[in-house]
């Protein structure tokens, strides 16, 4: 008997739990294929090994940018393959419970579920990230008091406030951890002329970034190529200049918190007051976000246990009680 799934399909990290198992897969959502016969080499793991080293003819991407579908073939094929690893056969289709950002359109929820039932599942029901997350971090959303979640994720950020089992509050950004990378990659161009991948800019942020200063800072070399020699070279970056150069990006993501927190009603407000704001993402782990966010919202900031897997435990609860937590899932179009 199949069982049902869970799955946080993420712009960074694809997630999946297995009903009565957890979590049997945690890997980046990227995907390996031949440009030439559009076979697919490699997913995962594989496959971010794989980025800024590839030949001509073998193109390694994220087939999700910013929480949405960028290509529907590729995506299609990595679901297949995803759910292949999960054990999903012909004699054996699960219920598929999939987490997707609240700022995705209609066009874009039916492209995920049809891309779901094309890979293998029997039926594709959709959840909104922020409800999962609340669900995962332990939060009481049936209840009518005020609960609030910022999920800062690869490509979505999104705040919400979460009361009787709705969202009644919501401020979605189609920017996160990847637009902080890509920030870096501008800044270390534009200030020393050298040019350094994705993966670079990743390392760089998770070595010495950070949303507001914090203690026991240190510099970290950075090799790339220089533009006007074509050659290797080296410099060395400091964290004042990691953050001057995501300060755009995670001012927006600072901002769509306190305006979300300024749509609540005031009863709300009051129960967010006392029981605090939870950080869950991978995005959350970005050294000082909570204290930059506490500083500006007044708030307490509670960094969850379990940030990047928050998500699709949250969903996982959800098959775990589908019969009374089907009415959180987003109805078909």
């Amino acid at each position: 008997m199949a069982r049902d799934l869970a799955i946080d399909l993420g712009t960074a990290n694809t997630l999946v739990y297995a009903r009565g198992k957890g979590i049997i897969f945690n890997e980046p959502t990227v995907i390996a294929v031949n440009a030439r016969t559009r076979d697919v080499l490699a997913v995962g793991e594989q496959a971010w090994a794989m980025i800024g080293r590839t030949p001509g003819h073998i193109v390694a991407e994220r087939p999700l940018r910013q929480g949405a579908i960028s290509d529907f073939d590729i995506t299609e094929k990595m679901l297949r393959l995803l759910l292949q690893r999960c054990g999903v056969s012909r004699l054996s289709r699960p219920r598929v419970l999939i987490c997707v950002p609240s700022a995705i359109t209609a066009v874009e929820r039916r492209a995920v579920r049809e891309a779901a039932r094309l890979a293998g599942a029997s039926a594709a029901y959709l959840i909104e990230q922020p409800l999962a997350a609340a669900i995962g971090a332990g939060l009481a959303i049936h209840e009518p008091m005020g609960s609030m979640v910022v999920d800062v994720g690869g490509g979505t950020s999104e705040s919400a406030v979460v009361s009787l089992g709705g969202l009644v509050a919501l401020r979605a950004l189609r920017c996160g951890g990847f637009d902080v990378d890509a920030a870096i990659q501008s800044y270390v161009r534009r200030e020393y002329g050298l040019a350094i991948g994705e993966r670079t800019a990743e390392e760089i942020k998770l070595a010495i970034g950070s949303a507001a200063p914090v203690a026991d800072e240190v510099k970290a070399e950075v090799r790339g190529r220089e533009l006007l020699t074509g050659m290797p070279k080296t410099v060395v970056l400091s964290p004042e200049e990691v953050r001057q150069a995501a300060e755009d990006q995670v001012t927006q993501i600072v901002r769509a918190a306190v305006d979300c927190l300024g749509d609540a009603a005031p009863d709300l407000a009051q129960d967010i007051l006392w029981h605090g704001i939870h950080l869950v993402g991978g995005g959350a782990l970005l050294r000082g976000l909570g204290a930059r966010l506490a500083d500006e919202t007044a708030v307490p900031v509670h960094l969850v246990s379990t940030p990047l897997e928050c998500v699709v435990l949250g969903a996982g609860r959800c098959l775990d009680s589908f019969d009374t937590l089907q009415s959180l899932f987003l109805e078909d179009d």
